[in-house]
């Protein structure tokens, strides 16, 4: 079965910064996979897994970028690099977009950018 990604815009101040094509992980068991046993996401790839307020990239083989998102969808927490072996939260996060390494600079992705899905 293939994977099927959607479409994720970010704003900031009114204007799109980025369309993401995402995979929703919005099941349990699609949620606990995660990456886990996938290869990096690739360029305006990611992981969006809701709910979520915590990763970790245990038995992972690369690091990854995170994003934090409130129920809004606004970026309330940015984790650059997230290196095998290492976990990151984030109490008041309502749900996770996981990035390729450098992704989320390369992009300019910031805290405070709004994400929502393409309509």
């Amino acid at each position: 079965m293939s994977t099927v990604y959607r479409p994720l815009q970010v704003w900031r101040g009114g204007r799109l910064l980025v369309e993401l094509q995402v995979f929703q992980a919005f099941n349990p068991w699609q949620r606990a996979r995660g990456l886990l046993a996938r290869p990096s996401p690739g360029a305006l790839q990611g992981h969006w897994l809701r709910p979520c307020n915590a990763v970790h990239c245990w038995f992972m083989g690369y690091a990854i970028d995170v994003l934090f998102l409130d129920a809004q969808g606004r970026v309330i927490k940015r984790v650059v690099s997230l290196q095998p072996w290492r976990m990151a939260t984030c109490r008041h996060a309502h749900s996770v977009i996981e990035l390729a390494a450098g992704e989320a600079v390369r992009l300019s992705i910031e805290e405070g950018d709004l994400c929502l899905p393409a309509c």
